[in-house]
This record gives C-alpha cells, structure tokens and sequence, in this order.
C-alpha cells in the first residue's frame, strides 16, 4: 500500500472519530443546554458534561488531523485550497474550544454556590456555547468541509465525482441556513437548518466511510504509487556506479 493510500485511511478514520465525538458530546451537553439555571440549582451530571468535554478535545484533535494528512496530497492539487481547508479547520476547533470554555465554566459555578447572579452567568455562558456552535459547526464547515474540500475531492478525482457534489451543495446549505439563524430569521435546531444540514451530513459519513475501507480511487491523477524511501534504491533498478568505478588502475 503506497503511503498515499495510508493517508487516506487515517484521514477516513479521523472524519468518522469526528463523527461519533461531536454527536455524543452534544448529546451529554444537552441537560446543560437546555435548563443552565436550572444544572447548576439542582446539582447536575457533572461527570456527563466532563466527559462530553473530553469528547470534544479528542473532537478538535482529530479535525486538525483531516486537515493535516491529507494537505501533502490535496496540495498537487491547489495548494492555496489546500491551505484554505487547513485554516479552516483550526478556526472552527477554536469555536468548538471556546464552547467547551464555556461549558466548563458552567460546570464550576454548579460545584459552588449557586444564586441568582451565578444562574445569569451560567445562561449567558451556555449562550456563548450555542454561538459558538453555529459559527463553527454551523457556518465554518460549510466553507471547509463542505465548498473547500469537496471541490479538492472533486477536481482530483480523489473520490468519486458524484459524493464530492454532497459537499459542493452541502456546504452553500450550511452557509445559508446558519447565517439566517444568525440574522433570526430561522430557529437554531429548527426544521429548515435541519433539513439545509442533511446534504453535507450525508457528504461527511460517506466521505469518512469511504475512505477508511477504500482509500482515495487509484485514478486520480495526483496520486503517487512509488515513493522510496530517500537513500534507498527503487525495486529493479542498478546502484550508480562510485566516483571511482571503471577506471582502470595504474600499475604500480
């Protein structure tokens, strides 16, 4: 297996760790989320909201490693693109960050004692949780994962053509969708940004998917097969002869 094709396997298992990181943080978050007044009054799970902490570090670390793998292979093809999804990975691990910031903080003002000036932080430190949600998940990704990579993927061939439109669709979705939650014009989690989220869902699980048990497709014509090691003489071929070599030697 070349190492491109190595490559490619750990990039499929990092957007699958992805996957089951971001769901089942959001899940353990979601008593936190939904009554923060409410957790810290009445002594909340803070075992649950520590390990979905957790979860979300292990979250960011495996978004920067998408990013990174792959950069030396989608760089043959656009190195600025390349770059740019780099980028934007780092930007939405740092909204997620700043979420779990917020989430710890909250976890701190339940262990002391709780009043009504601890209760206004802990709904405005949750607040800062939801924003950094959507601005990160919910608007970054759509550049990223969604335009940027899925127009790396689809003029390289790395994947087929047809899964790299997910994210070339996918992406403008999330964009559109998260900026009127933004602008109030549509409820954050409401039907229409779920229905706008389905396209590059679906893209990033087939993508993972694919992947982790195909690799990228052997035609792509950035692809490299054989890579020797440096120092190391390819399979089939004759060491070059020394400096010295052919020259007869003078008699003595």
């Amino acid at each position: 297996m070349s190492l491109d094709q190595k490559r490619a396997r750990v990039f499929g298992v990092l957007y699958l760790i992805t996957f089951i990181t971001s769901i089942a943080a959001a899940l353990l978050y979601q008593p936190l989320l939904d009554d923060p007044v409410g957790y810290i009054a009445s002594g909340g799970q803070n075992n649950q909201i520590l390990f979905g902490a957790l979860l979300e570090l292990l979250l960011i670390i495996a978004n920067i490693g998408t990013a990174v793998v792959i950069f030396p292979i989608v760089r043959r093809q656009n190195e600025e693109l390349a770059l740019g999804y780099v980028t934007a990975r780092l930007v939405e691990s740092t909204f997620i960050l700043v979420g779990i910031l917020a989430v710890l903080a909250i976890v701190t003002l339940q262990q002391e004692a709780a009043g009504a000036g601890e209760g206004s932080i802990a709904y405005t430190l949750a607040a800062i949780k939801d924003w950094t949600f959507l601005l990160g998940p919910g608007w970054v990704v759509g550049w990223g994962n969604g335009i940027i990579l899925g127009y790396l993927m689809y003029s390289s061939r790395l994947v087929p053509r047809k899964m790299a439109w997910l994210g070339l669709v996918g992406g403008p979705l999330i964009i559109l969708s998260g900026t009127l939650v933004m602008f109030d014009v549509a409820d954050a989690g409401g039907p229409l940004q779920g229905i706008a989220t389905i396209p590059e869902f679906v893209w990033e699980l087939s993508l993972g998917i694919y992947c982790t048990f195909r690799g990228f497709r052997p035609s792509s014509p950035i692809l490299r097969f054989d890579e020797p090691v440096r120092g190391t003489v390819p399979s089939g071929a004759e060491p070059a002869p020394s400096s010295g070599a052919g020259k007869r030697q003078r008699p003595g």
